[in-house]
């Protein structure tokens, strides 16, 4: 099937190729009649021509007018689609920042938790060797006296508490496991005698701190000092029997030796 096009160009054609013919056989009745002024006539082919001619510019015209609102119709959801096109790289890119913001925010709440989990470790660390105390007597059951001779340093073998593990009942010292303010109490307790009192000192890295002292020359007797100390992580405390004393133990335990943290440092 030939297009609009075609057929208006085969129609032109016709429609020339008729009016030739006809100009020819206007010039032919013209000379033939010897006449000066010839009367022109219209062939009907030439009119049909002429309306279909016409009509199909006219249809012609229509079809242009169609195809021109249909590429508006087209650049207009171009420029729709040109838009949303924009308008989804806009939000893509804001989408990206925003995904950017929440892996930093991300990676530093991870930063602070694992801070936080760091500092709660320390401070169940510190809160565990912040929990120092120990109270220990000499002896476990029976009686005993012990000096006034043979004898150095008290052991108190029956531990009633020992909390941090910090003291020991086999050497009878006690070791600071970290810096802070110590609190440390002896009690002796013994027999009166004319001769030999009844006492112990309180001791620091070999140093003397407090004396536990009682004379008397009969009857039972006690004593009891203590002393607030500081001491660096690793001191030693302990208890020493007073030269030339004695002590006595039964199983009611009233020589003690006791000490607990009163804050670190």
């Amino acid at each position: 099937m030939l297009s609009m096009k075609t057929a208006g160009a085969v129609l032109l054609l016709l429609w020339s190729g008729q009016v030739v013919t006809a100009a020819e056989g206007q010039h032919l009745q013209t000379t033939s009649t010897g006449t000066d002024s010839p009367k022109l006539t219209c062939h009907p082919d030439i009119q049909i021509l002429l309306r279909e001619m016409s009509s199909l510019v006219t249809e012609q015209k229509v079809e242009l007018r169609h195809t021109k609102t249909q590429l508006d119709a087209m650049e207009t959801r171009l420029r729709a689609s040109e838009k949303t096109v924009e308008e989804q790289r806009v939000e893509l890119t804001h989408t990206k920042t925003q995904l950017e913001a929440m892996k930093t925010r991300l990676g530093t709440s991870e930063s602070l938790v694992d801070q936080l989990k760091t500092e709660s470790q320390d401070l169940k660390r510190e809160r565990e060797q912040s929990r120092v105390s120990f109270s220990a007597s000499l002896l476990a059951h029976g009686s005993a006296t012990i000096g006034p001779s043979g004898v150095d340093t008290l052991l108190f073998k029956h531990v009633f508490t020992n909390i941090g593990n910090a003291y020991n009942a086999h050497t009878g010292v006690f070791r600071a496991p970290i810096k802070g303010v110590y609190f440390f109490v002896v009690f002796v307790y013994g027999y009166g005698n004319a001769y030999t009192p009844t006492g112990a000192s309180l001791h620091r890295n070999g140093e003397h701190v407090v004396i536990a002292y009682a004379h008397q020359p009969s009857h039972r007797l006690a004593a009891s000092n203590g002393a607030s100390l500081l001491l660096e992580e690793g001191d030693e405390v302990y208890v020493k029997l007073w030269p030339g004393a004695w002590v006595n133990g039964t199983h009611v335990h009233p020589n003690t030796f006791s000490g607990h943290l009163l804050f670190p440092m």
